[in-house]
């Protein structure tokens, strides 16, 4: 893998490379292209992903493959109720031949960690992904550690009416960009699972198209994606929309309108586009934002679906006519 720094990304290789990433997980992920659309953008945004179902429908393959389609250092950490906080950050450990404490790197120190099922451990080790996905960095005993770069977290969940899952903290959950669901696949292309799946595992085949250093170059080309004025007032309008109405109880962060922001650069850019339209914001906004809110109680007793109350909200804002 090169080393080498790259700063002259444009938004075309955004598209070609992304377009080469997309093609390569599709060989592996059958039928779900909205999803793993959503999870380059959710790289390209510089942000984490949580993909949540049922077991079986291709949740760790989705993360796995996007991890080996790029050149970099790629971690998995499987959750578990006896799972530690320092089994995720890491621990100092003293040397008897050196005679002082080192410092030995838990599984966060990856440029794609892969959570599996993360909603299996305890709320406290659930936690110690906080400084980790929000400033990475990793805080042990008065030091700090700077994470490599890029760095993305896909974390993996199952339901949390499924025994053995603790419910994610509010404070965690607001930590990653976007979550999506898989669902189950369409007949076609679980036929087409049992052919290129029932022989041999797919991911053994895949081969990275990119590298960390063009990745991360492509993030900074992403960044120059012009929004305008009225897009940004479209969009802190729809964040809003989620603080005013009756269906919830706890509307989007300021950090969801952040999050927003970076990912429909990261949309238009992977469209083909420099600037960012209203559909970029709509069309995210029930990824980014459903997972951040709590529905009021007779919305929880109703058993409504916060993409589908995201959407609804939607419907509500005025669409901006001028660029």
């Amino acid at each position: 893998m090169t080393h080498a720094t790259r700063t002259a990304a444009t938004l075309d290789e955004v598209r070609e490379v992304m377009g080469r990433v997309r093609t390569g997980i599709e060989t592996v992920i059958e039928g779900k292209s909205e999803a793993i659309d959503v999870a380059l953008t959710v790289l390209l945004a510089e942000g984490h992903l949580l993909v949540e179902d049922i077991p079986g429908v291709g949740k760790t393959m989705l993360a796995k493959s996007l991890g080996r389609s790029i050149s970099a250092e790629v971690k998995r950490i499987q959750f578990t109720p006896d799972l530690l906080p320092t089994d995720i950050t890491g621990v100092s450990v003293f040397n008897q031949h050196t005679q002082d404490f080192e410092f030995k790197p838990g599984g966060i120190f990856a440029q794609i960690v892969v959570g599996d099922e993360v909603n299996r451990a305890s709320p406290k080790t659930q936690s110690a992904l906080l400084e980790s996905m929000e400033e990475r960095q990793v805080s042990v005993d008065g030091t700090t550690y700077r994470l490599p770069t890029p760095f993305m977290v896909v974390a993996t969940q199952n339901p949390i009416e499924m025994e053995g899952t603790f419910p994610l903290p509010e404070a965690q959950r607001d930590r990653f960009m976007a979550r999506i669901n898989l669902g189950y696949p369409a007949r076609a292309s679980e036929l087409a699972m049992l052919d290129s799946h029932g022989t041999h595992n797919p991911l053994d085949a895949l081969a990275p198209v990119t590298d960390a250093a063009t990745v991360t170059a492509l993030i900074e080309a992403v960044t120059t994606v012009f929004v305008a004025p009225v897009v940004k007032d479209y969009l802190v309008r729809v964040v809003e929309a989620t603080r005013h109405t009756a269906e919830l109880r706890l509307g989007a962060s300021p950090r969801a309108s952040l999050h927003l922001l970076r990912a429909s650069r990261a949309a238009a850019a992977l469209a083909g586009r420099d600037f960012v339209i209203p559909d970029d914001v709509a069309g995210l906004a029930p990824a980014v934002l459903s997972h951040r809110l709590l529905p009021a109680a007779h919305a929880r007793l109703s058993r409504r679906d916060m993409g589908d109350i995201v959407a609804s909200i939607i419907k509500t804002v005025r669409i901006p006519t001028g660029r």
